[in-house]
C-alpha cells in the first residue's frame, strides 16, 4: 500500500523537472557548440551493467597500483577527465597507476528499485572483481568525489579486505540539520521513502534546485563571480565553460536510491551511527580500516568539513591524513574544483598521488 504523506507526487509529479532536464540538455547541447565539450581520454569498456559501465585506460607499463574512481552519481563521469590540462585521469596515468572509471548510467525503468545495496555494494564490488579478472592481484584504491566518496566510504565498510586504501575528497559522511544544507532541507521536508512506485526515477534538475534553494551562495552567485574572475585568463575561461556545460548534464536517480539517500543518511545519519544494513551486513565507520586520506574545502556549502570530521574520527583507519583544498579561480563551482582547478592538479594531485604510492 502506498502512503500518502507525499501528496504533491500523486498525479504526475516530475512534469516540471523532465521539462526543465530537456532544457537544459538543450542548454548543455548550444554550450558544447560553443567550445565546452569535454575532451575525454582514450578508453575501453570492460563491464557493463545496468546503471552503470566501467571504463578502463591506457595501462603503465611498470604499474603496480590501480585506481578505481568512483564519481558522484547525479552528474555524468566526465569532470574527472574534462581537458588533457585538467584531467584527474590524466595525473593518475603520468604517475604510473592503472586508472578505471565507474561510469554511472541513466537507470532504466526496470532499475527504478535499484538502492544503497546495488550502488554501494553490488556495483562496486562488480568493478572489483572485473579489475582482478584484468590485472591480477595488484593493490586496487578507491577514491570518490562527493555523494561518490560517500558509496565508496559506505562499500570499505562493507568490504575492507578487497581495499587498499580509500581517498575521499569532499564527500558527506555525517548528516543533521546545522551540519550541512542539504540536511537542514531535507529535515524540513516529507518522507521521500513514500514516493510511490508509479513515481518513477527522479529526474536531475530535482536535486539541482534543491541544491540552488538550499544553497544559493554556492551553486548560483559564486558561478558568475567565478565566471568574471575567469575572463582575463583563456585556459580558466575554457575550463569554466567546460564545466558550466557539465552542470546540464544531469543523471536521473532511482527512486528506491534516491529515498534511500534522503532518509537513510540525510535525515536519519545511519551510516556515521552504525545503523546501516545493507545485504544482511552492517556498514560502521569502524570497519572502515584501510588506509585513508580525506581532502575538504573549509568554506563548502555541500560538504563542509563538519560533514566529514566525525567520520575521520570514527573509523578503525591506523593510517589517515587530511588534507585543505584552498580552492581556484576557473573551476565555475568550487565543490568540483579539486578535481578540474589549476592549483588542484597543481599541488593537491600529486600529494594525493605520492600518498597512493607511500600505501604499497
Amino acid at each position: 500500500m502506498e502512503d500518502s504523506s507525499f501528496p504533491m507526487l500523486c498525479g504526475s509529479p516530475w512534469a516540471p523537472f523532465e521539462q526543465m532536464d530537456q532544457w537544459r540538455r538543450w542548454h548543455g547541447r548550444w554550450l558544447e557548440r560553443c567550445g565546452g565539450g569535454p575532451c575525454e581520454s582514450p578508453s575501453h569498456v570492460l563491464l557493463r551493467k545496468p546503471v552503470l559501465t566501467l571504463r578502463a585506460y591506457t595501462q603503465p607499463e611498470d604499474a603496480k597500483l590501480a585506481v578505481l574512481i568512483v564519481p558522484a552519481p547525479i552528474k555524468r563521469s566526465y569532470i574527472w577527465d574534462l581537458a588533457p590540462d585538467v584531467s584527474v585521469i590524466q595525473q593518475l596515468i603520468r604517475s604510473n597507476l592503472s586508472v578505471y572509471l565507474a561510469q554511472w548510467e541513466e537507470p532504466g525503468v526496470g532499475e527504478q528499485d535499484y538502492g544503497l545495496a546495488e550502488y554501494g555494494h553490488q556495483l562496486i564490488l562488480a568493478c572489483l572483481q572485473a579489475i582482478e579478472g584484468e590485472i591480477g592481484s595488484h593493490p586496487v584504491f578507491l577514491v570518490g568525489h562527493s555523494l561518490g566518496g560517500t558509496l565508496a566510504a559506505i562499500f570499505c565498510a562493507l568490504h575492507p579486505e578487497r581495499v587498499a586504501g580509500l581517498v575521499l575528497l569532499g564527500a558527506p559522511l555525517h548528516f543533521g540539520p546545522g551540519v550541512d544544507c542539504l540536511s537542514s532541507m531535507v529535515a524540513n521536508l516529507p518522507q521521500a521513502i513514500a514516493l510511490p512506485r508509479r513515481a518513477g526515477n527522479v529526474p536531475g534538475s530535482v536535486l539541482d534546485v534543491a541544491s540552488l534553494l538550499a544553497a544559493p551562495g554556492a551553486f548560483l552567485y559564486s558561478r558568475w563571480l567565478d565566471g568574471l574572475a575567469s575572463l582575463p585568463e583563456p585556459q580558466r575561461r575554457r575550463t569554466h565553460l567546460r564545466v558550466e556545460r557539465w552542470t546540464d548534464d544531469e543523471l536521473p536517480l532511482a527512486r528506491r536510491f534516491f529515498a534511500e539517500i534522503v532518509e537513510l543518511l540525510y535525515r536519519e545519519d545511519r551510516f556515521l551511527r552504525g545503523t546501516l544494513e545493507i545485504a544482511g551486513k552492517w556498514a560502521k565507520p569502524t570497519s572502515v580500516t584501510m588506509p585513508l586520506l580525506n581532502v575538504a574545502e573549509r568554506q563548502s556549502a555541500v560538504a563542509p568539513p563538519a560533514s566529514m570530521h566525525p567520520f575521520y574520527q570514527a573509523v578503525g583507519s591506523r593510517r589517515k591524513r587530511w588534507l585543505w583544498y584552498e580552492g581556484d579561480v576557473g573551476v565555475c563551482l568550487q565543490h568540483v574544483g579539486m578535481l578540474v582547478g589549476r592549483t588542484a592538479h597543481r599541488t593537491l594531485w600529486p600529494a594525493i598521488v605520492r600518498w597512493i604510492q607511500e600505501q604499497e
